[in-house]
């Protein structure tokens, strides 16, 4: 906790230029059947088991999807499958083919700072080599720190409208992808404004 408070208390004060420049990135799970998150519900007294008031699941899950994406105050970068188990020469491709070209779609230049969490897979080596080759600031960030990165509202935003759409396990990427492509639409700006006002509290 006392790593989050020194975090918030380093870049109270960075300028809107500054933070404009920050392309955030994180990796997320879909899953095909229901949220990955707890869900509340209202109902009557003795309601408890009647079919609206509940949940189905289904064993395993039914299917997930992992996906890699990236965005900035203008706008979102590319949203990347994630196939098999991740480790970080997977982790440096997919930076290697896909954060570099992100920044330069949403205008962000070369001189941006990108923004990971320290997951092992982030810290690697080879990950750290790659980015000094390529020459890319990257934001310290303490560990285990979701709540200070707005990428977390932004897949949230993109779990509900994937799941308005109930699709399929054979849909569930182009889903994915279509409600991606959509994100600036469901609100990054508004987003990004909420987080600013998060870092000041």
């Amino acid at each position: 906790m006392t790593a989050h408070l020194e975090f918030a208390k380093k870049h109270l004060k960075d300028s809107q230029t500054m933070r404009n420049k920050i392309l955030w990135s994180d990796e997320t799970k879909i899953e095909l059947f229901g949220l990955n998150a707890k869900r509340h519900v209202w109902r009557k007294p003795g309601t408890a088991h009647h079919l609206a008031n509940t949940i189905p699941t289904v064993k395993h899950g039914g299917g997930s999807l992992m996906l890699w994406g990236c965005f900035s105050a203008g706008g979102t970068g590319r949203l990347v499958r994630i196939e098999g188990k991740m480790n970080a020469a997977m982790y440096r491709d997919i930076l290697d083919e896909n954060m570099l070209q992100s920044a330069l779609e949403i205008r962000l230049g070369r001189r941006f700072i990108f923004q990971q969490h320290n997951d092992p897979r982030h810290t690697a080596r080879i990950t750290k080599e790659w980015f000094r080759h390529n020459s890319v600031n990257v934001l310290e960030c303490p560990g285990q720190s979701p709540d200070l990165n707005p990428i977390e509202h932004l897949w949230r935003d993109l779990k509900m409208a994937v799941h308005r759409h109930s699709p399929s396990n054979r849909n569930l990427r182009g889903s994915a992808k279509k409600n991606g492509r959509n994100c600036p639409e469901i609100g990054v700006l508004r987003l990004w404004n909420h987080t600013q006002e998060d870092l000041r509290l």
